[in-house]
């Protein structure tokens, strides 16, 4: 699956603010180029305090603990915006099992709900 087909299902639409956390060099850019491509607009920053309509959520193995960071998400979410926790995909460096998320997810009082897999990523909306 492409992309661009993967951020159709992944739900964005144009005119979305999209925070993202954690983007390093090794996060995949085709992925990050199509989210930026479909709502039409720059990431927001980490720093900022805006509220935004999705989080993007860049998460490797060793990046600490995944329950901060995704209560500290919420925090700038609306009600029904998704966060997208993205992690490199098995066997590559960083991986993170899918149950380590799940774990993490039900902060938000559900587990996760799909799982997309791109060339580079899999992507878990909790």
């Amino acid at each position: 699956m492409g992309a661009d087909q993967i951020v159709d299902r992944m739900g964005f639409s144009q005119n979305q603010l999209v925070l993202e956390v954690g983007h390093q060099d090794d996060c995949d850019q085709e992925l990050r180029s199509s989210i930026k491509a479909k709502v039409g607009n720059e990431f927001v920053a980490n720093e900022a305090n805006d509220v935004v309509d999705a989080v993007i959520l860049w998460w490797r193995e060793d990046d600490g603990d995944l329950v901060d960071e995704l209560v500290d998400a919420l925090t700038f979410l609306t009600e029904e915006g998704p966060i997208w926790v993205l992690t490199p995909k098995v066997g590559r460096p960083g991986h993170v099992e899918a149950s380590d998320i799940q774990d993490a997810a039900p902060t938000r009082s559900e587990e996760h709900t799909s799982e997309l897999q791109s060339r580079e990523t899999i992507s878990y909306a909790v």
